[in-house]
């Protein structure tokens, strides 16, 4: 609880430093609203557990938020059953925000809090509890003269406060944690183009996971995805956009000891629907997605659904 309050004291006061900062990646809203696009779990190596792909609103208006996403995925009860039949859910509630710094930099944090849920043959188990602090540094790489498009890089680290469970790791899905347990490192390049009632957005990016203390590591992860967004009403105060596209991660083999593990590795693709809708400086926006193609733990797990909506506050 000391590192929570202390963490959310260092958030709030440089928000209250940063207000004053004009943020040249600024993106003004005559024709979005706070543009999500991506979910963003706590980073837990294998294929369930993390709904990452970019990192959220790295090219929007300044603001701070809060967001619940959901997922669920089936996995077989043990290694002597063939079919699919536990359920697992994976339930996070995070605060998240953009804030500006200097010109053309700003930093990206988002703090989850995780309550998960797998209903086994022996009872249900559940876990919930802090997950690991994402912290990442956004730079504005590109912007033509007509702002129709562009570009932002990213470097960032996650910081293990999410408690890891050695016993859990060696379940169907090792990814039924808080956290890694482990330091790990991001990178990501995002591209806008926008024009009119129009926008489209393609990211990717790319984490590198660490040995933890119990000698566990989850494998690295690459994360794209492109969503396209049409303004369906707007004026001065409020925005209604609809949003659309596809989402994809691919997860190398988990290691204990250097030692690589069989059915951890893994990749998957989601199609996606969603609405954005702002007023003022409120945004709220929602998203469903659904497998278009999955092949998660040598088939031991099957993604079934994401679900999130957020409710953020422009700063």
């Amino acid at each position: 609880m000391k590192k929570i309050i202390l963490i959310i004291s260092l958030v709030l006061g440089t928000i209250s430093q940063a207000k004053t900062v004009i943020d040249s990646a600024y993106i003004p809203q005559e024709y979005f609203g706070t543009i999500d696009f991506d979910e963003d779990c706590d980073a837990c190596g294998c294929a369930a557990g993390n709904g990452s792909s970019g990192f959220e609103s790295l090219l929007n208006p300044q603001f701070i938020g809060i967001k619940y996403f959901a997922q669920h995925y089936k996995a077989k009860e043990n290694l002597f059953v063939k079919d699919l039949t536990q359920d697992q859910y994976f339930n996070t509630l995070q605060l998240w925000g953009k804030i500006p710094l200097i010109k053309k930099l700003s930093v990206y944090a988002s703090l989850p809090f995780h309550f998960h849920e797998k209903k086994t043959m022996q009872g249900d188990i559940k876990i919930n509890g802090i997950g690991d602090l994402n912290v990442m540094g956004i730079y504005q790489l590109l912007i033509s003269k007509d702002n129709f498009h562009q570009l932002s890089g990213g470097l960032g680290i996650k910081v293990p406060l999410g408690k890891f469970d050695e016993k859990g790791a060696s379940g169907v899905n090792p990814s039924f944690q808080l956290g890694t347990g482990s330091w790990d490192y991001q990178a990501a390049l995002n591209y806008k183009f926008q024009k009119n009632k129009v926008a489209v957005l393609i990211n990717t990016d790319y984490t590198v996971k660490t040995e933890n203390k119990k000698h566990y590591r989850f494998g690295n992860q690459w994360n794209y995805a492109a969503t396209g967004f049409y303004q369906i009403a707007g004026n001065e105060k409020t925005i209604f956009s609809a949003k659309a596209g596809l989402q994809g991660e691919v997860y190398d083999q988990n290691k204990q000891f250097n030692e690589a593990l069989p059915n951890t590795s893994g990749s998957a693709l989601y199609g996606k629907l969603g609405f954005e809708a702002s007023y003022k400086k409120f945004s709220l926006g929602s998203e469903i997605m659904l497998p278009a193609y999955n092949n998660l733990a040598g088939g031991d797990i099957e993604a079934k659904s994401r679900f999130s909506i957020f409710l953020n506050i422009g700063i």
